[in-house]
């Protein structure tokens, strides 16, 4: 049977004959008419729930997850205050109806039955999906990922301390503000989640300011498997640094009272507390799941009996705030309205083209205010005797090392994260000095964990730093890609470009590393990065060009929002020579700080019309060792340099390549998902040369005397070369 009638229709004659649930009278400092108010959102999310259940058979609705049974935390909500961001688990749909009572000039109804419909006009996502969210009430937008937004909540809760200490442009969140991150009992258990609670210990341990409140709505099952009863309480009740608090979700005076203390403990105190909500679910998971499948009846029965507005209906007649027949025709009402909003709001306007859908994947831009670049007087402060030094040619990681000083002296909103990043200078020493110049505030040292690196930059980001979070080894980024691809590239596109959080993420990758690491230190697959839309990923080959390419990936992230992914080739950082040892032929001069290179600028080296060879990375070096033996051979080659890997700059590697009867790609990536796939496919589109390709084998990468036998050479690239021309002759 449809259990959604069912608690419908107990609702209905439970009130009527005053069969209602026993439970603890009302006390605490909820007044009357906030409790009645809390009992209207509790009525209104209820109602849109059983709507949208009718919206979906008749196909004018879509997936939705419902909130029925926690409408208990719409007394958490009003025990916060709207300037307190908050994550919210998807069934808190009261939550917000509460909170934009506290917001003027909001009509939950309109907006969320147009999130149910999916109509091109909700205010937050613009139809993309049903999603929980608002601007106006400090409510960023979450999809039904698990737990994935709880590492970027510690990163939140962080930057409002860190902001009060360094003031960034773009900052929203006021000094006294909290976090508020919400979640289920199930979703406690997902390593993201644990890793979340581990640092914001970590972090309170050690009397670092953590204003945030996690909020754990227990409702004893995952999907269809339960949770150990007394599980989350055992959990949580002694972690260090972690204080925790209970409540009734079904008694909103008790929750209310509850959440009141946990949250002022937390705004006073500036550490994270726990608050351990309990509820039930009713109706099931979401969409067509029916609990029944997986659960007894006497089961399913015991949780409808412990319908919230039951207990809510009870506790107002024992108050005398509200009668049972008032309370009745408030539910009536609210029923009628939302069926009366509903029947417009399916006429409304749908996202009908690919351009439509895509409008919001890349950020609009914001304004700044101009910079000058830093004074003769801050670098000569910061940067000492390395001044001198700049003359004179120097390797690629202390040429980044010299962008990252300039772009932190011009930008203070810029903060680094990541493992060593501070003290030590970085695995391979490409942030040394930066603490003792900038300080710990920015350069931040954090536990190892990469999950948490990333939820700390998106975080910050929310409250308008500039995070450039150091993943120390592309392989490494496996651990942690969701808080990409499911959170940072999806949060302009699930916000109609509401929500943004720029940042440049610095990642050591790539092969030809002698001798050290083997496949978790040489990592030369780029493909989950290349997938994620929205996201840049840049690549320089040479010292020069990180230089220029790290300022342009920062001023992508400060002017236009973006989420770039600053790729150094590790293989790279220390190089030298090029041809014979003491050549020097890869080292190069500190560029002027106004030179820059443009997103979507390949390099082009030579005019040669015999070939071209189309590179990155490493591959744009061994090309240039090969380049002697091929014009020895007769062959006038020029080397292009993609430099921007994604979005694939096509318009200018087309005019690159103009007029040269052969294309050879060189990719150090993989034969299969590598980046010579798109190379080849964008050619056999647009150009007649004659095509090849030299890539890696599908392989992973060994240490020892065999660390590049599986990726391209200065030979294998010769050998490439000649073969496609001499075919071609």
């Amino acid at each position: 049977m449809d259990r959604a009638a069912i608690v419908h229709d107990n609702f209905l004659r439970k009130v009527k004959d005053g069969t209602l649930p026993p439970g603890h009278a009302p006390f605490g400092p909820l007044d009357n008419p906030q409790a009645v108010q809390i009992f209207r959102s509790a009525v209104l999310s209820r109602a849109l729930d059983r709507k949208s259940r009718a919206m979906q058979a008749k196909r004018q609705g879509f997936y939705t997850i419902g909130s029925s049974g926690h409408e208990g935390l719409g007394a958490v909500a009003a025990a916060l205050r709207p300037t307190d961001m908050a994550f919210l688990h998807y069934r808190d749909a009261a939550f917000q109806i509460q909170r934009a009572e506290q917001v003027p000039g909001q009509n939950m109804t309109w907006d969320m039955l147009l999130s149910f419909a999916c109509s091109s006009e909700d205010p937050t996502s613009g139809g993309r999906h049903k999603v929980l969210g608002s601007k106006a009430l400090n409510i960023p937008p979450q999809t039904s990922t698990i737990a994935s937004h709880l590492p970027k909540a510690v990163g939140a809760a962080y930057g409002i301390g860190a902001a009060k200490r360094h003031d960034p442009e773009h900052a929203c969140l006021p000094d006294d503000a909290i976090v508020y991150c919400s979640f289920g009992d199930a979703s406690a258990n997902h390593s993201t989640a644990q890793g979340a609670f581990n640092t914001a210990q970590w972090t309170s341990y050690q009397n670092a300011p953590l204003p945030l409140l996690f909020c754990c709505e227990d409702n004893g099952i995952g999907i269809s498997t339960r949770t150990p009863t007394g599980w989350i309480a055992a959990n949580f009740q002694n972690r260090p640094g972690l204080k925790y608090f209970a409540c009734d979700g079904l008694d909103i005076f008790d929750t209310y009272a509850v959440a009141q203390e946990a949250a002022a403990y937390v705004r006073q105190h500036k550490k994270p507390a726990f608050l351990h909500v309990r509820t039930v679910r009713l109706y099931g998971h979401a969409g067509a799941d029916v609990a029944t499948t997986y659960l007894t009846k006497a089961e399913v029965e015991a949780d409808e009996s412990n319908d919230p507005l039951l207990h809510m209906v009870r506790q107002l007649e024992q108050l005398g705030a509200l009668s049972r027949e008032d309370a009745l025709k408030i539910y009536t009402d609210t029923e009628a309205r939302v069926n009366r909003v509903a029947d417009e709001v399916v006429t409304r306007p749908h996202l009908e083209t690919n351009q439509d859908v895509m409008a919001s994947l890349i950020p609009p831009k914001r304004t700044c205010k101009p910079t000058n670049g830093p004074t003769a007087e801050a670098r000569s402060k910061a940067f000492g005797g390395d001044l001198k030094a700049m003359k004179d040619p120097q390797i690629m990681s202390r040429l980044i090392n010299w962008a990252l000083t300039d772009l932190m002296l011009d930008h203070p909103e810029i903060v680094m994260m990541g493992e060593d990043v501070g003290r030590k200078g970085g695995v391979y020493g490409v942030t040394q000095k930066l603490h003792s110049r900038f300080g710990r505030d920015r350069m931040i040292d954090t536990l190892l964990d990469e999950q948490s690196i990333l939820g700390l930059a998106i975080g910050m980001a929310h409250n308008g730093f500039i995070p450039m979070p150091e993943i120390q080894f592309l392989a490494y980024l496996h651990n942690a890609e969701d808080q990409i691809r499911g959170e940072a590239a999806t949060l302009s596109f699930f916000s109609n470009g509401q929500y943004t959080n720029p940042m440049v993420m610095r990642i050591a990758g790539l092969g030809y590393q002698k001798g050290f690491g083997g496949h978790f230190h040489n990592d030369n697959s780029v493909a989950v990065l290349r997938d994620i839309p929205g996201v840049i990923l840049a690549v320089p080959s040479n010292g020069a060009d990180a230089v220029k390419m790290i300022r342009e990936s920062v001023r992508l992230a400060r002017e236009e929002q973006r989420v770039v992914a600053f790729l150094e080739p590790i293989a790279l950082y220390p190089m030298r020579d090029l041809h014979e040892d003491g050549d020097g032929g890869w080292m190069h001069t500190y560029p002027e700080p106004s030179e820059t290179i443009a997103l979507g600028d390949v390099g082009v080296d030579g005019d040669g019309s015999d070939l071209a060879i189309v590179t990155f990375g490493n591959g744009v070096y061994l090309s240039n060792q090969a380049k002697p033996a091929l014009s020895a051979a007769g062959v006038n080659a020029r080397i292009i340099d993609l430099r921007w890997l994604s979005p694939l700059p096509k318009e200018a590697l087309s005019r690159a390549v103009q007029g040269c009867k052969n294309i050879l790609v060189v990719d150090e990536t993989r034969h299969s998902g590598g980046v010579a796939e798109a190379l080849m496919a964008h050619f056999a589109e647009t150009s007649d040369a004659n095509l090849a390709r030299l890539t890696a084998d599908d392989s992973f990468i060994p240490t020892g005397p065999a660390y590049a036998a599986t990726m391209p050479s200065k030979d294998s690239i010769t050998q490439a070369a000649l073969d496609l021309v001499g075919a071609n002759t």
